[in-house]
Parts: C-alpha cells; sequence; structure tokens
C-alpha cells in the first residue's frame, strides 16, 4: 500500500511521458519541479492533474524515482502557480 496517499497501489511508475522521451522537441516553454512524497503512480496521477489545470499547460511528466516533473506550456508557467496545485494534490515542491 502507497503511504503518501494510502492507495493500493505497490508499483512505482514514470508517468505522463512526454514526445521529447522519444526525441521528438516539443514546442513551449518547459520547467522542472522536485516534488516529495510520491511513492506510486497515483500519487503522480494526482500531481498531474493538478498541473494541467493551469491554463497553458500543454504536458506534465513525472519520475517517481527523483520527484522531477516537467511542466510544458505554451507560455512561462508560475512557479506559485505549481506549488499551490502541487499542494492541493496533497504534496511538496522541494
Amino acid at each position: 500500500m502507497c503511504t503518501a496517499c494510502s492507495c493500493t497501489t505497490t508499483d512505482a511508475v514514470t508517468t505522463g511521458a512526454s514526445a521529447d522521451a522519444a526525441g521528438v522537441e516539443q514546442p513551449g516553454h518547459t520547467s522542472e519541479f522536485t516534488v516529495t512524497g510520491m511513492t506510486c503512480g497515483h500519487c503522480a496521477s494526482s500531481v498531474t492533474e493538478e498541473i494541467k489545470q493551469i491554463d497553458g499547460v500543454d504536458d506534465v511528466s513525472v519520475d517517481l524515482g527523483t520527484g522531477a516533473v516537467t511542466v510544458t506550456a505554451d507560455q512561462p508557467v508560475s512557479a506559485d502557480a505549481v506549488t499551490a496545485a502541487v499542494r492541493r494534490a496533497g504534496y511538496q515542491v522541494s
């Protein structure tokens, strides 16, 4: 069971793989944040869902192993907006 969100997920996975992973450059602005407390796919999905609600966000990629969250948007996204979204999901930006 995931201790961060109390779901029953046991697998650590990477979600939201972007086109960049396939070697295709994505247009827009990319920012990276480190989020603490995510331990499973459900955690990553919660963070992704909240960040995608920010105006202009095109893609969110989460690497559970490192806690890295990459946000791609059509315009710069404020760090405060991302931090607030992560907090709504129940996690912290470090």
